[in-house]
Formats: C-alpha cells, sequence, structure tokens
C-alpha cells in the first residue's frame, strides 16, 4: 500500500539554493539530501553528462516533520526543496536566475581547494538576494586528519561571522 500523500495546504516548502564553484560537490551533497528528484536534476541533461558540469538548475527535495513552533500555524511537513545551480562562470545569468527564488543559500565550498573565483561570486549573489546563509565544508575526507582544523580555519578566514563548525 502506498503512503498516503498529505495535504499540501498543510506542507510548508523552504527553498534553499545550492550554490558554489563547480566540482565543489553542489549536485552530489544535493543527490545525498534528496528523496524525490525532478526528471531535470542530478545533471540528467545529456550536455550535462557529456561536459561532466551542472548546465541548468536541478531541483529536489526532501521532508522532515514540522517543528514545534511551526505547528501552530497548522503546518504538518516542512518541505526543503533544494534548488542545484551551476557553478561555472559561463552560466551566471543561470545561477542569478536559481537565486531568484531561494530563502536560504547553502555555499559549498571544496575544503581542499578552499575559496574560488565562482565560490566568492555566489557569495556575493546570496548577500543580494537572501538574508540567510548555510556555508557547507565539501570534500574534508580528502584532507589528512591531521590538517583539518587549519585547513578549515584557513578556508573560514573570509566569512567574519564565522564560528565553531557543527560536527
Amino acid at each position: 500500500m502506498a503512503a498516503k500523500e498529505p495535504d499540501r495546504s498543510k506542507v510548508l516548502n523552504f527553498n534553499v539554493g545550492v550554490l558554489g564553484h563547480i566540482d565543489s560537490g553542489k549536485t552530489s551533497l544535493a543527490k545525498a539530501l534528496s528523496t524525490v528528484a525532478s526528471t531535470a536534476s542530478f545533471d540528467k541533461n545529456p550536455q550535462s553528462k557529456e561536459r561532466g558540469i551542472t548546465l541548468d538548475l536541478g531541483f529536489s527535495s526532501f521532508s522532515v516533520p514540522v517543528p514545534t513552533h511551526l505547528a501552530s500555524e497548522g503546518y504538518e511537513q516542512v518541505q526543503f526543496t533544494l534548488v542545484d545551480c551551476p557553478g561555472h562562470a559561463s552560466l551566471i545569468r543561470t545561477i542569478i536566475g536559481g537565486a531568484q527564488i531561494i530563502d536560504l543559500m547553502m555555499l559549498v565550498v571544496d575544503i581542499s581547494k578552499g575559496v574560488q573565483t565562482q565560490t566568492a561570486e555566489c557569495l556575493v549573489i546570496g548577500e543580494i538576494t537572501c538574508n540567510h546563509m548555510i556555508v557547507v565544508l565539501n570534500k574534508i575526507d580528502l584532507i589528512e586528519e591531521s590538517k583539518r582544523e587549519a585547513q578549515i580555519a584557513k578556508v573560514m578566514q573570509w566569512n567574519p561571522s564565522y564560528r565553531t563548525p557543527l560536527k
């Protein structure tokens, strides 16, 4: 028996933009988090597969039970829609288009490479288009364990609001 679909009027949608430099792991992160994928998600475009990069916006989602402070508003679930944006400079218009619909930006940084050109550009786009940002330090498993803390500190120097990362 199939699971009962929730009443869509009781689902709060929250759009999360997944932005960062090309090859920072944005699409892999979106794929790992998602339980529902659109037909355009995860680089299904034949040109994306051929070139090995995201060319279009990809949409996927996952849902969680509503936090208690929102239950009184009549919601039963929160659906997080992930907007996977390209990371290549030549696709900046597509990135800006995706950023127009987001409630929160998830800036993905390849920790082994640090802040790169499109990382900084995405940061500026995020500052203009949304009020909330989470920085994801990705590929940390590629850094030797004894050097991880130093690499995190080095990469996060550009962020004046940096505090201790979640572990």
